[in-house]
């Protein structure tokens, strides 16, 4: 290992977009499968790893076919807390010291699994693992200033469904017959926000957050006002995967009609010629005024490198990701893994990528690091949250000085074009 990388493996991290059902480990995948009689395509990592989970995929719809292996041994309340206890102990191994799981729960909610049921299992084995590495932080004595290590969920609405996607969305197309699909694609939303509210209320879950995610194409933000007001007024905070696939008015919709407080992806934030809308005749004013409203307001993009090299075949190397127009904008931004098995990524390699690709300095990198603690949906209160965060900056400058990186720690000076 480098200095480079034990420094990033040591440093504070965190993770804000990265889904449940996209980040099991492989064999407890393969473990799971047996045990409940779901086929693979293979039952061996090197053969899923051909197969399924790639480094490189054709498409969107080639990338997003491994969900439905993941999704299918993911529907009882001990797999559920399996992959979540397994999800925070990789986290915690890197250096991770905070993460937002988030997961679409009524894709796993059946006649005899409810939403309350899988969300306690996903807590329940969160709630272990970052018991145990608490616990292994408060033995040692040298470590005690260090910030605690810990986690929240957020809840995925979808974008769309049909009676296909899940044995909750069939029923739900069943007792609403004479309902239009978006009207029912509504009440799954505002459900799951009634939803995430009372469970939160009842069993003190740290459901922090919202998000509405999948197809933007045809099923725009605006559907899902009325789940957003419900999650506002309930304060739950809100994320919304926008511009991954779809241009800046995707984007628009999510700050203006749904008052996300985050931007999953947001791709496409800078890309004037991805104005699809014929009303507006002036792109780049139109891109301008709205990049200018979310660096204004620290509206923060969850960026996620690997996963858009893997889904948009128009990035053709990674230097040409939009997140350099990002830095050059300065836009509050966080690096993240989106799907660790799926993407076959860890947040330590995002960032690498990072650095690498964009010639990110020392001190830009502690920004981008240091504000996906600020921009956490962190499940503790306003004064719990600033001194957590203190104790973040100091153990990151604590790091950066056993490791000597400051200055030209990378060996590389910034392109003049960026």
């Amino acid at each position: 290992m480098t200095n480079r990388d034990s420094f990033l493996h040591a440093l504070p991290k965190t993770d804000l977009h990265v889904h449940l059902d996209g980040s099991l480990r492989l064999n407890s995948l393969i473990d799971m499968a047996k045990e409940r009689n779901v086929t693979l395509p293979s039952m061996t990592p090197e053969g899923l790893k051909e197969l399924v989970f790639k480094d490189q995929y054709e498409s969107l719809v080639e990338y997003l076919q491994g969900f439905a292996y993941t999704t299918a041994v993911l529907q009882d309340p001990e797999s559920l807390e399996r992959t979540a206890y397994e999800l925070a102990e990789d986290n915690f191994s890197e250096g991770v010291r905070y993460f937002e799981v988030r997961f679409a729960p009524q894709l796993h909610a059946h006649y005899k699994l409810g939403m309350d049921e899988i969300l306690k299992a996903v807590d329940k084995g969160l709630a272990k693992a970052t018991a145990k590495w608490n616990a292994k932080l408060a033995a040692d004595q040298s470590r005690r200033r260090e910030p605690e290590y810990a986690y929240s969920i957020i809840v995925c609405a979808m974008r769309y469904f049909d009676e296909n996607s899940s044995s909750y969305y069939k029923d739900l197309f069943r007792v609403h017959p004479f309902s239009t699909p978006k009207q029912v694609m509504q009440f799954g939303s505002l459900e799951l926000a009634q939803a995430a509210v009372a469970i939160r209320n009842r069993y003190g879950i740290p459901i922090t957050g919202f998000d509405l995610a999948g197809r933007e194409d045809g099923y725009p933000a605006e559907d899902h006002r009325q789940a957003y007001a419900y999650a506002h007024k309930h304060f739950l905070k809100k994320t919304v995967h926008a511009g991954e696939a779809y241009g800046p008015e995707s984007i628009f919709q999510a700050i203006t009609d749904l008052h996300a407080d985050r931007i999953g992806h947001g791709y496409y934030l800078l890309s004037p010629n991805m104005v699809a809308a014929p009303g507006i005749t002036n792109k780049e004013e139109y891109v301008t005024h709205l990049a200018e409203y979310i660096a204004d307001r620290r509206i923060t993009l969850e960026i996620c490198l690997t996963s858009n090299m893997q889904t948009n075949p128009s990035i053709k190397k990674l230097s040409d990701h939009a997140f350099k127009k990002m830095l050059k904008a300065r836009l509050s931004t966080t690096i993240c893994t989106d799907n660790r098995l799926v993407s076959n990524t860890t947040v330590t390699k995002e960032l690498g990528l990072a650095i690498d690709n964009f010639a990110l300095s020392p001190h830009e990198l502690k920004n981008i690091i240091i504000y996906g603690f600020k921009r956490s949906f962190y499940p503790g209160s306003y004064i719990e949250k600033r001194a957590w965060v203190r104790k973040v900056i100091d153990l990151y400058d604590k790091i950066a000085q056993e490791h000597k990186a400051t200055g030209d720690f990378w060996d590389r000076q910034r392109p003049k074009d960026l």
